[in-house]
């Protein structure tokens, strides 16, 4: 029974991080991407851009003037800021230097990203509206290019993409993060093209507004929620990745490691208020990406991989003491597995060091993702998440909010 349950686990982490990619690629090298819409290059449906901006005033002034540099129609784009609760001057500041320009919303209670994402809903009169961070920086073109997805009727909402900057004196768990995006942007590109994407980045996702749903306060990873109410209705969410938003990594792994804690949190909050999805008799597809993608991600690789030590640990003592014809593999594998938590170990020790070694990156970044989203799963059980930022400070020491 160790030795099936061994397997069983091994076989669901590998397809969890690599078989699912290779099934959806091979799905759609057998049936063909998705047809795309015809799309008309002069499609530019009026739209609001919506930047939740709670205490950002180190980021506004770059901020606002990347968004008044979109290359859109300045007659058919409205910037909404909601500064909410913001104690930094965030609102005064926005109405003096450009009040005529961009509209802002604020309010004297923080009541979190949620609850300002819901309360700009209620002044937005555009067919389109975009989200994005304060603290990310989008390309020009960003606008033009997510919005040209609408054109196609069956597309409720359209995801940009995350891209992370790094450099040689960022953190590793920085680099490591930007490696995982990439990795993660390519899954995402193919789901797109299998059926739709399970999840938009908050940094930078659009929703038809007529398909909006006011989301509970004390959701955490809204972005997750809102594309994947809008998928369960029938509607695809699209990918386009020359659409982006650039953000710095966390400046340390202590900040980082409180940022993947609640979104691990928030992944499991996600699984059971979509719990509806988990059915594949009525979700097809859907269902499949959901489950693969991210509910494998969130809450059984993360499992699995301490059961996988655990057993293999035993095995491999077991073989010791009695040989056996499946021994030396499962004493070969659990040194793999020492050596690979051993490496994961080291480029924690140097990180805490300010010293990098790039070939300890993929071991060491693996590892914490899945320690953070056990960690996650406790703050999860114990009910210690809210739907307020949170502030930890990015590789540039500018502080920003935990998604």
């Amino acid at each position: 029974m160790a030795e099936i349950l061994l397997l069983v686990c091994i076989g669901l982490v590998v397809y969890t991080y690599l078989g699912y990619g290779l099934v959806v690629w091979l799905l759609i090298r057998i049936r063909g991407k998705r047809p795309s819409a015809k799309t008309d290059e002069s499609y530019s449906p009026e739209v609001t851009l919506v930047v939740p901006a709670y205490n950002e005033l180190s980021c506004l002034p770059a901020k606002i003037t990347n968004s008044l540099g979109q290359d859109y129609p300045r007659s058919k784009i409205r910037f909404l800021f909601v500064t909410e609760g913001s104690t930094d001057g965030s609102t005064e500041w926005i109405k003096a230097h450009y009040g005529q320009e961009v509209d802002v919303l604020g309010g004297t209670e923080r009541r979190g990203k949620v609850a300002a994402m819901n309360e700009a809903l209620k002044y937005v009169k555009t067919p389109i509206v975009v989200f994005t961070d304060a603290n990310t920086q989008l390309n020009k073109e960003a606008i033009k290019n997510i919005v040209r997805h609408f054109q196609d009727p069956i597309v409720g909402a359209v995801a940009g993409e995350k891209r992370i900057l790094t450099n040689d004196d960022e953190s590793a768990a920085g680099s490591g993060e930007g490696l995982y995006w990439k990795y993660e942007s390519q899954l995402k590109r193919w789901d797109s093209e299998l059926h739709t994407i399970v999840g938009a980045a908050g940094e930078l996702f659009a929703v038809r507004t007529e398909l909006y749903e006011h989301v509970e306060p004390d959701t955490i990873l809204d972005d997750f929620i809102i594309s994947l109410r809008i998928a369960g209705k029938g509607y695809k969410v699209a990918y386009e990745p020359e659409a982006y938003a650039l953000e710095h990594p966390s400046f340390s792994i202590l900040d980082e490691q409180k940022r993947k804690i609640r979104i691990a949190a928030g992944g499991f909050q996600s699984i059971v208020r979509l719990s509806y999805l988990l059915n594949p008799f009525k979700y097809g597809i859907l269902c499949f990406e959901y489950v693969s993608h991210r509910v494998f991600r969130w809450a059984v690789a993360p499992i699995c991989l301490p059961l996988i030590f655990l057993l293999n640990a035993w095995l491999a003592y077991s073989a010791l003491q009695a040989p056996s014809p499946m021994g030396t593999a499962w004493i070969t594998l659990f040194v793999l597995q020492c050596l690979f938590y051993g490496a994961a170990w080291v480029g924690y020790q140097l990180e805490q060091r300010r010293l990098r070694w790039k070939l300890l990156f993929v071991p060491f970044y693996f590892t914490f993702m899945n320690v953070c989203a056990l960690a996650g799963l406790v703050r999860y059980l114990r009910g210690k998440q809210s739907g307020t930022w949170e502030k930890v400070r990015r590789a540039d020491g500018v502080l920003l909010k935990v998604e």
